[in-house]
């Protein structure tokens, strides 16, 4: 288990908590400047928070009040670097066995290089080598250490699509593998979502939510979360109880007039101003009336093709705001959905997630 609790005011601030269990794959997922790299240069021991502690397996690595500050030396961190950071005068081989601490490094750095599918590219230096091996050559050195902790500084940024691609199944393969607390720094959603298991969202150095990614993306703790894990269907509207044990009903729209029925789980008060999301999958998209409640006409209005899916906008009648969606790009192609046509959107009550509105102070 890796426990992270470290604080600072500058050069970079800081506030951030996060445990990482050992098998675990944990993403960090921030805006540039949100203190994502600075944090893992924390647990690497690269460099020292002002306040805190930093703990791995019952070792603490890191207290700023006791006076303990072990070396980056010290630690058993494997650290792969966004731009791969490997010795270019030196063979692959040469590179990875350099990291190793066991009596036959050159064996060891050839089993590695194997096992990341480098069989017979150890001889040629990293210019010799592609992007996505140079790739894996840098993860191949961060596990000769065998660390106790795999940090992983945005490791796909500089390799091209179809390499990500191939990297994402042998980062996975290498998560079911090893028994180790994975942390990855990325500032992509998709493959936080893909690889994760779970999410710490940073923003200016601060924790605002983690949980799986399933859990942040569908309900942000606020509207500040909401924006920065790109939530496009976030609507403002005015929460009332029913009277009905476990439901409500949120009045939205252009005067409030819409409404939707939505679980009430006791924490808002009634009339209050609220903001809401809604999750793509909680969505549907039908052709006519369905069954069931939270059914509104809406029109098409938008559709941007981006490959086999396309980006679509729905005006729904009475509402101040789109409602955005991803649809299958054959379906516009056989003319089962286009622009101008009327359809009826059905919001899920169980996807409804709703947020008090903070004031400008708050």
């Amino acid at each position: 288990m890796l426990s992270v609790d470290v604080e600072q005011a500058a050069p970079v601030p800081l506030a951030a908590r996060f445990d990482c269990a050992a098998g675990e794959l944990v993403a960090l997922v921030g805006p540039s400047g949100s203190g994502k790299s600075t944090l893992l240069r924390c647990i690497a021991g690269l460099t020292h928070p002002h306040r805190g502690t930093i703990v791995c397996r019952d070792r603490t690595w890191f207290d700023a009040a006791a006076g303990v500050r072990w070396s980056a030396q010290q630690r058993r961190v494997g650290l792969v670097f966004q731009h791969y950071a490997l010795f270019p005068h030196l063979r692959a081989l040469d590179n990875v066995a350099l990291a190793s601490g066991r009596p036959d490094p050159q064996a060891h750095a050839r089993e590695l290089l194997g096992r990341l599918g480098l069989d017979g590219l150890g001889a040629r230096r990293p210019a010799e080598l592609s992007g996505g091996q140079q790739q894996r050559v840098a993860l191949a050195r961060a596990l000769a250490r065998e660390p106790e902790v795999l940090l992983l500084d945005e490791p796909f940024s500089a390799v091209d699509q179809p390499a990500r691609h191939d990297l994402y199944h042998e980062l996975a393969a290498l998560h079911r593998a090893v028994a180790l607390p994975i942390v990855l720094v990325t500032h992509d959603l998709h493959e936080a979502r893909r690889l994760a298991d779970r999410m710490v969202i940073l923003d200016r150095g601060r924790t605002l939510q983690q949980g799986t990614p399933a859990q942040v993306l569908s309900q942000p703790r606020n509207a500040r979360v909401a924006e920065l894990v790109g939530i496009r269907n976030h609507f403002e509207g005015r929460f009332h109880h029913t009277g009905e044990a476990g439901w409500a009903r949120l009045a939205w729209g252009r005067d409030e007039v819409l409404a939707l029925r939505v679980r009430d789980k006791g924490r808002i008060e009634d009339g209050v101003a609220v903001t809401w999301v809604v999750a793509a999958e909680h969505l549907g998209v039908h052709a006519s009336p369905p069954s069931g409640p939270n059914v509104h006409r809406a029109t098409l209005v938008e559709a941007l093709p981006l490959g086999d899916i396309a980006l679509c906008r729905f005006e729904v009648a009475g509402a101040d705001a789109a409602v955005q969606l991803h649809q299958a790009t054959s379906t516009l192609q056989r003319g089962e959905l286009a622009v101008g046509r009327e359809v009826f959107l059905q919001f899920d009550p169980n996807g409804v997630h709703i947020m008090p509105r903070r004031s400008a102070a708050a």
